[in-house]
């Protein structure tokens, strides 16, 4: 049974099944606008797309209920920073007992994909993001679904952690703004359509354009 609330506006009446989507990043205002903090900025950009007010907190996150295409949707921003995503990640589904392998999307930074590039897959490792890891370790399976936000490959004998945490050119900016619509575009058919249909439309795309 899930629980039962009251909907009116964005609140909720009886507890049917509710897609979890978390956008990974860091709290504080020094990681703003950073690399590995475009999956905090996919969820801002739902948010204002839906008028969903982000302005709760709970499950170690801030977020907030609505709706999108009819689907009823939590949008989770995990203020456990990013090596810990998946307290707050499992927090929330055990709340809504909820599947993560049908209804959690995770949003989050890949430095595999050029900047603007965004690929949807429905299971896998870690790829070596932390934040997946430790919600891989909190769920218990690797089957969850996800969008990956091409922040492009460091350079060669950079850092890693310098290279994430720091911020993207004029020129990258441009194309991670067209790849928020994109991101937007392709949770709205994860939730209606098909996840399939999704990585159809998008991973080939990127491929093409690459």
């Amino acid at each position: 049974m899930h629980n039962l609330e009251i909907f009116k506006g964005s609140h909720f009446i009886v507890g049917e099944h509710m897609y979890i989507i978390a956008g990974l990043g860091n709290p504080t205002s020094q990681y703003e606008n950073t690399r590995h903090n475009i999956g905090f900025e996919a969820i801002d950009y739902i948010a204002k797309e839906y008028n969903i007010s982000l302005n709760e907190h709970k499950h170690k996150a801030i977020c907030a209920k609505g709706m999108i295409n009819g689907q009823k949707v939590l949008l989770l921003k995990p203020l456990t920073y990013m090596n810990l995503s998946g307290e707050s990640v499992i927090d929330a589904l055990s709340f809504y007992k909820e599947d993560p392998e049908t209804n959690l999307i995770v949003i989050y930074d890949d430095i595999s994909l050029d900047p603007g590039n965004i690929r949807i897959r429905t299971k896998g490792s870690a790829g070596g993001h932390n934040g997946i890891k430790n919600i891989i370790e909190h769920t218990g399976t690797q089957v969850f679904m996800r969008v990956k936000i091409g922040v492009g490959e460091k350079p060669k004998g950079w850092d890693l952690a310098d290279y994430v945490l720091g911020h993207f050119s004029k020129e990258d900016r441009v194309l991670v703004d067209k790849a928020m619509k994109e991101t937007k575009e392709a949770v709205e058919l994860m939730l209606t359509e098909d996840v399939l249909q999704a990585m159809n439309l998008y991973n080939k795309k990127n491929v093409s354009e690459s």
